[in-house]
C-alpha cells in the first residue's frame, strides 16, 4: 500500500527536546533574559508535576534557572574576552542579544566610552566563538537586526553590512537566528541555508493597546491606519488588511533637480487617503529612532482634524530624548506611544503618560521552546490569525454591548 494512505491520519506529535536550553545575555537586557528564563521553568515545573508530556523527566528539561554563567571583561585598550563559568557541552543555546543598548560603558584609556551596536555585536561573535564546537546548537535571539537598515545596496561604493553580518554567523555554526519585524526581510537571500524567522510584533501591540485604551474602535468609520512614508506602505497593509481598517499614507514628493547632501530635498509630504476628521489614527512605523518622522506626521493628521493618534512602533530608541514627545502630548497631537520591551529603555520612560510597552518576554519563551522541541513555528510567528481573531472578538463585545444597552 502506498505510504500517503498509511500516513493520511498522521497528526503531530511531541518530540524529544532537541537538548537542555541554556540561555546566554551580554547585553542590557540580562533582566529580560532572567524573565523569559522565569516563564520556561515555571511552565515546565507544571508540566514536571502534572506528567502532561512524555520527556519532562529528560535530564535538563525542567531546571530553576535556564541561564548560563558567563561574563564580558572590557580592556581599557577598548578590547574584550567572554568567559563561560559552565560547561556548554550538549546544550541548544540561546544567545539574547540587544544591539540596541547604550546604557554600558567601559573605561577606554582616559575617558569613558558608551558600549556601540558595533561593540554588541563583536561580543556576540565571541560568544558564538566560544560555544562553536561544544555546544549542540547555537541560536541567536536579534530582535533588531544589526544593520538592518543596510539591507541593500545604493552604490558598489557603500559597505553591504548586513549580508556580511548574516554571513558571518552562518559561518560561525548559527542554526537559528529569530529577528522581529526587520526593515526589509530580503535580507534572508544573503544566507538561504540559515533559518531565520521573522515573528511579528503586531499582535502583542493592537492587543495592549486595546487592553490600555478601550475607547478604540475597530471600524472602518472610527479608525484609520496611517504609515509616515511609502517604505512602511506593506507594515500598513498588513494592520489594515487584518484589522478591516482603511489605510492612509503620506508620501514624499522629493525635487528630484537638485540634491542636499547627496539627497534630493523633499518638497512636501501629502497625504493620500480618507479623511480622517473626526477620526482615531494607528501611526504604524518599524521603529522610532528620534521621533522626528512619527511626530511630523502626527503633527499634520492633527491639523486635519484627527482625533486620537496612536503611535506604534515595535522599536523605541527616542534618541533625543523624551521632551519632543511631551511636548507633543501634552499639546494633544498624540494620545500614546506603543513600543515592545525587545529593546533597552531607560526606568525614566515608564514616568510618562503616553508610553506604553508590549511585554514580549512570554512570546520569546514560547518560541525558545517550539525550537528546542523541534515544533514547527509558523503559525507561532505568523500573528495573523491573532491579529484577524483579536478584531472579531472586540467587534463581537461592541455587539453585546449593543444589545444590553
Amino acid at each position: 500500500m502506498s505510504n500517503l494512505y498509511q500516513d493520511s491520519d498522521y497528526t503531530q506529535t511531541a518530540l524529544a527536546p532537541f537538548g537542555p536550553i541554556g540561555i546566554i545575555s551580554h547585553t542590557a537586557n540580562r533582566d529580560f533574559a532572567r524573565k523569559v528564563s522565569d516563564v520556561l521553568s515555571s511552565k515546565r515545573k507544571k508540566r514536571l508535576e502534572e506528567h502532561t508530556n512524555p520527556y519532562v523527566d529528560t535530564p535538563g528539561y525542567a531546571r530553576t534557572n535556564y541561564i548560563i554563567d558567563s561574563s564580558n571583561t572590557r580592556f581599557q585598550s577598548g578590547e574584550a574576552k567572554f568567559t563561560l563559568g559552565e560547561s556548554v557541552r550538549g546544550h541548544d543555546i540561546f544567545i539574547i542579544t540587544d544591539v540596541l543598548s547604550h546604557n554600558l560603558e567601559f573605561n577606554l584609556a582616559s575617558s569613558s566610552h558608551v558600549i556601540s551596536a558595533d561593540d554588541h555585536y563583536m561580543d556576540l561573535l565571541r560568544i558564538i566563538s566560544v560555544c562553536s564546537g561544544k555546544a549542540k546548537r547555537i541560536n541567536v535571539i536579534m530582535p533588531f537586526v544589526y544593520e538592518g537598515r543596510r539591507e541593500k545596496l545604493d552604490s558598489h561604493r557603500e559597505s553591504y553590512d548586513c549580508a556580511d553580518m548574516l554571513k558571518k554567523l552562518y559561518k560561525l555554526g548559527v542554526a537559528n537566528l529569530i529577528i522581529f519585524d526587520p526593515h526589509d526581510g530580503r535580507i534572508a537571500n544573503a544566507v538561504p541555508l540559515m533559518s531565520i524567522e521573522y515573528p511579528k510584533c503586531q499582535y502583542k501591540l493592537t492587543s495592549s493597546l486595546l487592553t490600555r485604551f478601550g475607547s478604540i474602535k475597530l471600524d472602518k468609520e472610527s479608525t484609520i491606519v496611517v504609515t509616515p512614508d511609502e517604505s512602511g506602505m506593506s507594515r500598513g497593509i498588513f494592520y489594515s488588511s487584518h484589522l478591516n481598517l482603511p489605510l492612509g499614507i503620506f508620501y514624499r514628493d522629493r525635487d528630484y533637480t537638485v540634491k542636499v547632501n547627496g539627497e534630493h530635498p523633499i518638497k512636501e509630504f501629502r497625504y493620500l487617503g480618507d479623511d480622517v476628521t473626526g477620526r482615531d489614527i494607528l501611526l504604524i512605523d518599524d521603529m522610532i529612532n528620534s521621533g522626528s518622522t512619527m511626530l511630523r506626521t502626527a503633527a499634520k493628521l492633527h491639523a486635519k482634524g484627527a482625533k486620537d493618534i496612536y503611535c506604534i512602533a515595535p522599536f523605541g530608541l527616542f534618541t533625543e530624548g523624551f521632551e519632543v514627545f511631551d511636548k507633543a502630548y501634552s499639546d494633544g497631537i498624540i494620545k500614546a506611544v506603543c513600543c515592545t520591551n525587545l529593546n533597552y529603555h531607560p526606568e525614566e520612560i515608564f514616568s510618562h503618560e503616553w508610553y506604553l510597552e508590549a511585554d514580549m518576554v512570554p512570546y520569546i519563551a514560547r518560541i525558545i521552546e517550539a525550537l528546542n522541541l523541534d515544533e514547527s513555528v509558523y503559525d507561532l510567528i505568523n500573528s495573523t490569525t491573532r491579529l484577524t481573531e483579536l478584531a472579531h472578538q472586540i467587534r463581537l463585545g461592541e455587539i453585546f454591548d449593543e444589545f444590553s444597552e
